[in-house]
């Protein structure tokens, strides 16, 4: 699955549009790399995102095309 749409299905972020370009200007990394929208996620890869002065990083435990609201959360655990 693609970056952005993970971080949409997920709901890590809103829309895939602002993935895309949070990917765009090198928000996001993926293991420590600086990602584009198109990298394909993997169980076990490690997204770094940052938001301003914060940043989130996670630990994808599992890649589903849809989900649920409420399962969403259970598609990755945040890590620090």
């Amino acid at each position: 699955m693609r970056l952005d749409k993970y971080l949409k299905v997920s709901r890590i972020i809103k829309r895939r549009t602002v993935a895309n370009d949070a990917c765009d200007t090198e928000h996001v990394s993926v293991n420590g790399r600086p990602a584009k929208a198109s990298y394909d996620v993997k169980t076990g890869d490690v997204i770094e995102i940052t938001f301003g002065q914060r940043t989130l990083k996670v630990r994808v435990l599992d890649v589903k095309e849809f989900t649920a609201k409420a399962d969403a959360a259970s598609l990755y655990e945040v890590i620090e």
